[in-house]
């Protein structure tokens, strides 16, 4: 999510009796607004834009830590012909997407150009990494955009420092802020077997002492929250989050610890952490994960704004890289 589509709404504990009921009839009369307000301008840019073609990911073997290079140059190959394939058909903002990650000296674990494209990128030595951070961004991140959410990954492993890694993952086909799709949990219902996919054959390269940890951000809360039952990683930390589609820690079934934050220019803010079903659909993604109700680890983001969380020299980058390195005592609280 990049920008607000949402009126203020106050949240938080909802009044009983006849003051209740009227509440939470607002806060299903906001959504329902909401949800007629997203359909047009999705649905208008479908339309007008076709699907760029590109070829289908590279076929590869599980990845090891002695595959690695191989599948780095392979995705390589892949994007490059995707940037071809995009020149020839006209999109010049594609293809100089496409073209860019073909460069040698990016190593991604995935790459898929088609439709608004996916892609795993790697920065560090994954195999020979102490300590890893997987990076799920929100909505509005493709492949035409994807410079920005790189340089949020860059941005964390040069805070990091040696014998670590970051993996940037766009494992999926994240939903539009303006649309219908980023008030569900649709989209993260389908991204999380991707994603705890994913985190198995990490496990397989990394060594078993590497401490992972989970980094999520706006609608990629959502995902990571849909994923977390069972997930072998350490640490899932959720930054201007909507909520996850549960109420509570507990409900995420997660040995991990659980750790939340809003910077104090966040829109989020004003997003109604509440659910409501409207026309049939289950709007909303539940409690605010800074809330006490919910129950993580709040700390604390500064006056960071919803797309600033991996800014460099920020609090909320700061913490963030704590928790990566495990210096959890030294996190700073909200």
């Amino acid at each position: 999510m990049s920008v607000p589509v949402v009126v203020p709404v106050v949240a938080g504990p909802t009044p009983g009796g006849r003051a209740g009921r009227v509440v939470r009839r607002l806060r299903r009369t906001l959504l329902a607004a909401l949800v007629m307000g997203a359909v047009v301008l999705p649905v208008a840019a479908a339309a007008a834009r076709p699907r760029i073609p590109a070829p289908a990911p590279a076929a590869l073997a599980p990845v090891t830590a002695s595959t690695l290079d191989g599948a780095y140059a392979a995705n390589a190959a892949n994007a490059a012909e995707a940037a071809r394939m995009a020149a020839d058909r006209g999109d010049s903002t594609r293809a100089a997407a496409d073209r860019a990650m073909a460069d040698s000296s990016r190593h991604f674990l995935s790459f898929d150009g088609r439709g608004p494209g996916q892609a795993v990128e790697v920065f560090g030595d994954l195999a020979e990494a102490d300590r890893v951070a997987i990076l799920v961004p929100g909505s509005d991140t493709t492949l035409e955009t994807y410079g920005r959410f790189r340089a949020g990954a860059l941005a964390l492993h040069e805070r990091l420092g040696p014998r670590t890694a970051v993996v940037a993952w766009l494992g999926y086909e994240a939903p539009r802020t303006v649309s219908t799709t980023v008030l569900t949990t649709d989209r993260a219902d389908a991204a999380a077997p991707r994603l705890k996919a994913f985190i198995r054959e990490l496990r397989g390269v990394v060594s078993e002492k590497t401490a992972v940890s989970l980094l999520c951000h706006s609608y990629g809360t959502v995902v990571c929250g849909r994923a977390a039952q069972g997930l072998d990683v350490d640490d899932i930390v959720l930054v201007g989050s909507p909520g996850t589609g549960v109420d509570s820690v507990a409900a995420l079934h997660t040995s991990a610890r659980v750790w939340a934050a809003r910077g104090a220019d966040d829109w989020i803010a004003g997003v109604p952490h509440t659910r409501a079903d409207v026309f049939g659909t289950i709007i909303g993604f539940g409690t605010d994960p800074v809330s006490p109700d919910y129950g993580a680890h709040v700390f604390a983001a500064g006056s960071v704004g919803h797309s600033d969380y991996f800014t460099p020299g920020s609090v909320s980058l700061d913490n963030l890289a704590r928790i990566v390195l495990g210096d959890t005592l030294e996190v700073t609280r909200a």
